[in-house]
């Protein structure tokens, strides 16, 4: 708890993170039990803690039709903004239709409704390791889409794997 508490901003979150800790634990000594356990337990805490910053950090993407509705003066977004914002959009869209099952599920899985990898990974029957590389495909995909340039092959197709990644650096 003391480690915990220092190194969490939201004290009120505390309970509820050690209780998932614990729990995590638990599952994890049902398949093999830690040769250092207070070791392990505050590893299981620190990435517990990590796995929640970055659903913190996750935006949602949302297909919005109509930006009318948004609490902002009419001012504050020009014709051009708001015609710019629906073509990133529709790009945006465009891309994400065009990845393959795995890439599509993957990203929207982990960045949409923000599950861990771990999760995303169990609930797609995938390996950590594919699950990473189906990411970092369908995500660099969507960035080309969106800053103008257009997705490669290989982000269309499950076929090719990390490996190919690392090969264009």
């Amino acid at each position: 708890m003391r480690y915990l508490v220092r190194i969490w901003r939201n004290q009120a979150e505390i309970p509820d993170i050690r209780q998932e800790t614990y729990a995590r634990v638990f599952e994890s000594a049902i398949k093999r039990l830690p040769e250092s356990p207070k070791a392990f337990l505050f590893v299981t805490a620190r990435n517990l803690l990590a796995d929640r910053v970055r659903r913190e950090r996750i935006v949602s993407i949302d297909y919005t039709q109509d930006v009318d509705p948004l609490n902002v003066l009419v001012d504050e977004v020009s014709p051009e903004h708001r015609l710019n914002a629906r073509q990133e959009l529709r790009r945006l869209s465009e891309a994400f239709d065009k990845l393959s099952d795995n890439c599509r599920a993957v990203v929207w899985l982990r960045r949409v409704e923000g599950l861990s990898q771990r999760e995303a990974a169990e609930r797609l029957g995938l390996t950590e390791g594919a699950l990473e590389g189906h990411l970092s495909r369908g995500v660099r995909a969507l960035a080309k889409a969106v800053f103008g340039e257009t997705p490669t092959s290989n982000a269309q197709s499950d076929t090719k794997g990390p490996e190919r990644e690392s090969e264009r650096g």
